[in-house]
């Protein structure tokens, strides 16, 4: 198996600190070693690859980004590449790692008691422990606020009763980031492995990430005691928003990794495949057309990730610019397997290549942490000042309060 050298039209790597390309060519050396020759094999038998666990814990790619308890504390272009190179993997293997990290890490080290920090954070950097992250629900996806899982106050603890759904790592999970609705707005809590009323049990008949564990919750009765709570997460949805910030992020640049895989599998095969007169596909106009559209979307989408990670190192990132990185970056991913699989032609629907892996994987990448289509309209509500996703009373209401603002606007302007 060819070692992978990368994909840079534009000299991005002459942009990235040492750092960064340390982190980055650690990873691409574990996944060309470790998870390249097992991954088929995975998405054939819908098996999470967990021998790998301790070697991505040795790496420190759990919680990559803090700078406690022994971890690396790297920058977040350096956690980007790591997400890149892990999704040219396979994208569940990078889910697995993002869910570790955004999910469940991120909100125990930031809305978390110390207890809980104390004790979660080094066993999930480690790997000892698993996490998942309960936000979606079996009738509430885009609208997470909507939820109907509930938390109630009893004696000294809390009763959770509801289901999640779609849970990456759900039957895996030592312990569980859940939201719930409570009379305090909505509120995080830590739910454990073997907690009586707290269940999960596996989605079956995927045909995308099969390579990763989705499952769902369910919640009856379920007791947790008071210090089960996470007391930061005071300000309702919010923080949960927060969280999927993180993840969204890393899914930008995992979205590339994706379709590096599929750009460089389409650019080896033209260059092998010969037809008509003894020449290789790639002499033809069509293949090459093809191609050229996948490494220009690849190099304005690193583009974009390394400003998103610029802007996050200095504080300065907003959602809406997250939405922008994930929203292009997947589609670019999905397309260029598209395209990467009409160049393979029948060997583009065959595990010898990766291609088709990959093309059913970032279907649900496309989906998860946002759809597509929401991460327009949270654009567009950034661009317009309305947001269309709400009830039409609610609309009406920020469309006036956006034409009051507008004489004042004027005459400052004037």
């Amino acid at each position: 198996m060819s070692r992978f050298s990368g994909v840079d039209f534009l000299d991005i790597d002459s942009l990235l600190s040492d750092e960064a390309r340390l982190s980055r060519d650690s990873v691409r050396d574990f996944v060309d070693d470790m998870v390249l020759p097992i991954i088929e094999e995975c998405h054939r038998e819908a098996r999470t690859p967990l021998e790998l666990v301790p070697e991505i814990a040795k790496l420190g790619l759990f919680g990559a980004t803090i700078d406690e308890y022994d971890l690396p504390g790297l920058d977040n272009i350096s956690y980007g590449l790591i997400m890149q190179e892990l999704e040219r993997g396979d994208s569940g293997l990078r889910s697995f790692v993002s869910v570790q990290s955004s999910l469940v890490m991120y909100p125990i080290y930031t809305f978390g008691s110390q207890e809980q920090k104390d004790r979660w954070i080094p066993a999930l950097a480690s790997g000892t422990a698993i996490g998942c992250f309960g936000l979606t629900e079996p009738d509430f996806g885009s609208n997470p606020g909507g939820m109907r899982t509930t938390a109630r106050r009893d004696g000294d603890g809390w009763v959770l009763n509801g289901a999640k759904q779609w849970i990456t790592n759900g039957t895996l999970a030592d312990v569980a980031v859940v939201w719930a609705q409570t009379d305090e707005g909505i509120r995080g809590f830590l739910v454990e492995k073997g907690t009586p009323g707290f269940t999960s049990s596996d989605q079956h008949g995927k045909f995308s990430l099969r390579a990763s564990t989705t499952s769902e919750l369910g919640f009856h009765d379920c007791r947790i005691p008071a210090e089960n709570l996470m007391p930061g997460t005071d300000a309702g949805i919010k923080c949960a928003l927060m969280c999927l910030n993180q993840a969204r992020y890393g899914i930008a640049w995992g979205g590339l990794g994706a379709a590096m895989a599929c750009y460089q599998a389409a650019l080896d095969y033209a260059k092998e495949r010969i037809q008509f007169a003894g020449q290789p596909i790639a002499c033809h106009q069509l293949v090459q057309e093809k191609l050229v559209w996948m490494i220009s979307e690849i190099a304005k989408g690193q583009t974009l990730a390394l400003r998103l990670g610029q802007l996050k190192d200095a504080g300065k990132l907003k959602h809406y610019q997250i939405s922008l990185g994930k929203r292009n970056n997947v589609w670019v991913a999905r397309e260029c397997a598209k395209l990467a699989r009409e160049i393979l032609g029948a060997n583009g629907i065959v595990d010898d290549y990766p291609v088709i892996r990959h093309m059913l994987n970032i279907e649900s990448v496309f989906t998860y942490e946002g759809t597509h289509d929401i991460h327009g309209l949270v654009i567009g509500e950034h661009i317009t000042g309305i947001p269309a996703y709400n009830p039409p009373e609610q609309s009406a209401r920020a469309k006036a309060k956006a034409a009051e603002k507008r004489p004042m606007a004027a005459q400052e302007a004037g």
